[in-house]
């Protein structure tokens, strides 16, 4: 059964869904949880747009951000009672897909539970689909578990927000 899981967090409503289903599972099969946070250019150029601020100091601060995403995270492991490792990539030469990617392979992961938007049409063209792209090339098998749908003034379902 699944006995190491990756799970990729942002600290996003979307990745705690993913973490939770992911301590979920973990509980049933006495898995050891790795949870990884990644800064990737991608971020990091939307960030220096909003802040206008220094690249220095930005990553800087996306690093810390990431590292409180983390420990986080890891308190909520712990707290389910599963062993739980961490991991901040801070790389901005490689894409998220690249870096969960790799970390599923180098770290032997049985399992990558991972958060998805759920976007479709012009928006996941438009902004690509983490999920799918590891989806496609995973060595392993993954979960997406996807993220509340918001509701319109008008009850009706309403587009992912992010």
């Amino acid at each position: 059964m699944y006995q190491r899981i990756l799970v990729p967090i942002d600290g996003s409503p979307t990745a705690e869904r993913g973490l939770t289903e992911a301590i979920r599972l973990g509980t049933l099969t006495h898995a050891r949880l790795r949870l990884i946070h990644i800064v990737d250019e991608l971020s990091f150029a939307l960030a220096i747009d909003a802040y206008g601020v220094y690249a220095g100091e930005l990553l800087e601060l996306l690093q810390k951000n990431g590292a409180e995403v983390l420990e986080k995270g890891a308190a909520r492991v712990r707290t389910a009672g599963l062993d739980v490792e961490t991991t901040l990539y801070a790389n901005l030469d490689r894409t998220v897909p690249q870096c969960i990617l790799e970390e599923a392979r180098d770290w032997r992961a049985d399992l990558i539970v991972l958060g998805t938007h759920g976007r479709r049409g012009v928006r996941r063209l438009m902004l690509g689909s983490s999920a799918e792209n590891v989806l496609r090339s995973a060595p392993v098998p993954v979960l997406l578990v996807r993220g509340v749908e918001e509701k319109a003034a008008d009850g009706a379902p309403a587009a992912p927000s992010h």
